[in-house]
C-alpha cells in the first residue's frame, strides 16, 4: 500500500470487466490474512505515498555502520529483512528484534532467523529484555508508542535511535468516517513535538525530526475492510458486520464518486544518547 502500482493485478482487471458485488468485496477484504507488514495485497486497489526519506534504505545505511542493533516492533520482520539484505556484507554482528503480536512473532522468526536475528516476544509496555547499553543502534518503523526511558537505557553512550513514526491524525478521514469527529486530544496524539519532549526528558539529544503528510487512496471497499482489520487501532473492534451501514455507504460512495481519499502522517526521528 506504500507505493502507487504501475500495473493493476490481473484479478483486479478481471473484476472491472465483471464487477463484484458489495458482498463479494466485503468477504474478500475480511478473508485476507493480516499477519506481518506486507502490503502487497493492496496493489491495484489502494495506494499510499511514501515519505521522501526512504526509511528502509536509510535504515540499511545505519545498519551498515553498526555493531549491535535492535529493531523494536519489527512486525513480520519485512523491513528489517530488506535493510539487512541491503546492508550486507556490512550488517551488524549482533541484531535482535522485538514484537508484541504472536502471529507476527512467528512470521518474523521464520523470516529473520536465517539472518541470525533473534526475535523476542515482548508484552506491550513491558521493559525491553536487554541489558543496559547493549546496542549502538536502535531502529523502529511505526512503533506502537516509543518507550523513551527504555530506548535510552539499552543504547550505548553515543548510540543512535533512528525510526519512522506514525504522526498525528494519520488516516483520520477513515477513522472519522466510521467513528465520527474525534476530540482534539486524539488528533494531536503522536505529535512530533510531544515525542521530541519525551526523548529529551529521557536524556536523548535530538538530531533530526522531519514530518510529511501523504495521500492515500482506497479504490474499493475490500481495501478499506482489510486496512481496518490490519491496522486494528484505527477503529477498535472493527468488523464489517458491526459497521455494516457505514461500510455499505462507503462502498456506494466509492462506486459513484471514485477513490476514497485520506492522508497518512509520518515523521522521521533521529536521536542520540550523549557520551563517547
Amino acid at each position: 500500500m506504500d507505493q502507487s502500482p504501475t500495473n493493476p493485478h490481473p484479478s483486479h482487471a478481471h473484476a472491472r470487466l465483471h464487477p463484484r458485488t458489495f458482498e463479494d468485496l466485503v468477504a474478500e477484504g475480511a478473508a485476507v490474512p493480516t499477519e506481518g507488514w506486507d502490503f502487497s495485497w493492496f496493489e491495484g486497489r489502494a495506494t499510499e505515498e511514501r515519505p521522501s526519506w526512504g526509511y528502509a534504505r536509510s535504515m540499511a545505511g545505519r545498519l551498515a555502520g553498526a555493531t549491535a542493533a535492535l529493531d523494536i516492533h519489527t512486525g513480520g520482520g519485512e523491513v528489517l529483512d530488506f535493510a539487512l539484505r541491503t546492508a550486507a556484507p556490512q550488517a551488524p554482528v549482533l541484531t535482535a528484534a522485538t514484537e508484541v503480536w504472536p502471529p507476527n512473532v512467528a512470521k518474523a522468526t521464520a523470516l529473520l532467523r536465517p539472518r541470525g536475528v533473534a526475535v523476542v516476544a515482548t508484552p506491550q509496555d513491558a521493559p525491553l529484555p536487554f541489558a543496559d547499553a547493549a546496542f549502538d543502534l536502535v531502529v523502529s518503523r511505526h512503533p506502537v508508542r516509543p518507550d523513551w526511558p527504555e530506548i535510552a537505557r539499552v543504547l550505548q553512550p553515543g548510540g543512535t535511535y533512528f525510526a519512522q513514526h506514525v504522526g498525528p491524525a494519520s488516516a483520520f478521514e477513515v477513522v472519522e468516517y466510521f467513528l465520527g469527529p474525534q476530540p482534539d486530544q486524539s488528533r494531536s496524539d503522536r505529535h512530533p513535538d510531544r515525542e521530541r519532549a519525551g526523548a529529551e526528558a529521557a536524556g536523548l539529544e535530538i538530531v533530526d525530526v522531519r514530518a510529511e503528510r501523504l495521500r492515500m487512496e482506497f479504490h474499493d471497499i475490500a481495501a478499506v475492510v482489510h486496512f481496518l482489520r490490519k491496522v486494528v487501532w484505527m477503529v477498535p473492534g472493527f468488523t464489517a458486520e458491526a459497521y455494516e451501514p457505514q461500510v455499505r455507504s462507503l462502498h456506494e460512495q466509492i462506486e459513484s464518486k471514485g477513490p476514497f481519499v485520506a492522508h497518512s502522517t509520518r515523521h522521521l526521528f533521529e536521536a542520540r544518547k550523549p557520551g563517547r
